[in-house]
């Protein structure tokens, strides 16, 4: 038996255990990341002309542009991305303590001149977000829980609520990592559950912190995703430690197969790390260095 068909085995095992500890029923059914490529219209994404979240992208779509543009048989790239197809799937992002009111404006104008699918900012800052960027066809996001992720469920949920009252179109919320440490399997599925029901009918992403986790671990937040109803799993908040690699993003791909989406976030830099994370599987690029991926080496002479 290959490597690669071992790794599968024990990522269904080990999805399919934490189903069962949780009373959760059917399989968590696991494809390998070069089968996806792209929901073939299953997933409603209003890049398939029929999404069930108005004016929200859909969990493995991402962009239409960009997976027009990947071979599903090996999520290669068929021709050259450019610059403007990676743009459309970047949440430009400045999650910074002491950001002001000037530096988020800055990013709005950012996102709106280069046509970044997202910004991605703290809550206390979602309706400047929001005002700066009508018209411009660029969403918001917002984090919650971050960057620790130890908050109570109810106040992740009231948080997320808020932060779609204020206008955000997206939610980026940070797993319980003391939890799964502790094994509380159900706390984090829960945890999950409660900000998804809040932000309907938004689009949330989880964030594992990838760099404080075993790859069990990795597996089995992202099969908790999955079971609560999540629309992403993303890898690092970028105050933890690590961030986005190749084989965490293209392990995560294999747990959550083509029905959800994979955002890459911390360390993508330029354009040739943007492109090896989605050629891994990642459908989101989380980045404050978004600017250099579009405009900087291969591909940059797309802008």
């Amino acid at each position: 038996m290959s490597q690669s068909s071992e790794m599968d085995q024990l990522v269904e095992v080990i999805a399919n255990r934490v189903r069962s500890r949780l009373n959760l029923t059917g399989p968590v059914v696991i494809e390998k990341a070069e089968k996806s490529g792209g929901c073939g219209g299953k997933c409603g994404g209003d890049s398939c002309g029929s999404c069930s979240m108005p004016e929200q992208a859909c969990g493995v779509c991402g962009v239409h542009s960009l997976h027009k543009s990947v071979d599903p048989a090996m999520r290669q790239p068929t021709g050259e991305l450019s610059a403007k197809d990676i743009a459309q799937v970047i949440d430009h992002t400045y999650l910074k303590p002491d950001a002001s009111r000037d530096e988020v404006e800055n990013i709005c104008a950012e996102a709106a001149q280069y046509h970044f699918f997202s910004v991605c900012v703290n809550s206390s800052m979602v309706s400047l977000a929001r005002s700066r960027l009508h018209g411009t066809g660029v969403k918001v996001c917002a984090v919650v829980g971050f960057p620790l992720g130890a908050a109570t469920p109810g106040s992740k949920a009231y948080e997320a609520r808020e932060a779609i009252r204020c206008g955000a179109d997206e939610i980026d919320m940070v797993m319980n990592i003391g939890a799964m440490k502790s094994r509380d399997y159900q706390l984090v599925e829960q945890d999950i559950e409660k900000v998804v029901k809040a932000s309907q009918p938004r689009l949330v992403k989880v964030i594992l912190e990838t760099g404080m986790l075993t790859e069990e671990e990795k597996v089995i937040g992202c099969a908790l995703s999955k079971a609560a109803g999540a629309h992403y799993v993303k890898t690092s908040t970028g105050f933890g430690p690590g961030g986005a690699t190749v084989p965490d993003i293209e392990l995560m791909r294999r747990v959550v197969g083509p029905d959800m989406g994979v955002k890459a976030s911390g360390g993508v830099r330029d354009y040739a790390g943007a492109l090896a994370v989605i050629r891994a599987g990642a459908s989101r690029i989380g980045a404050s260095s978004s600017i250099a991926i579009v405009t900087g080496g291969k591909g940059g002479s797309g802008y």
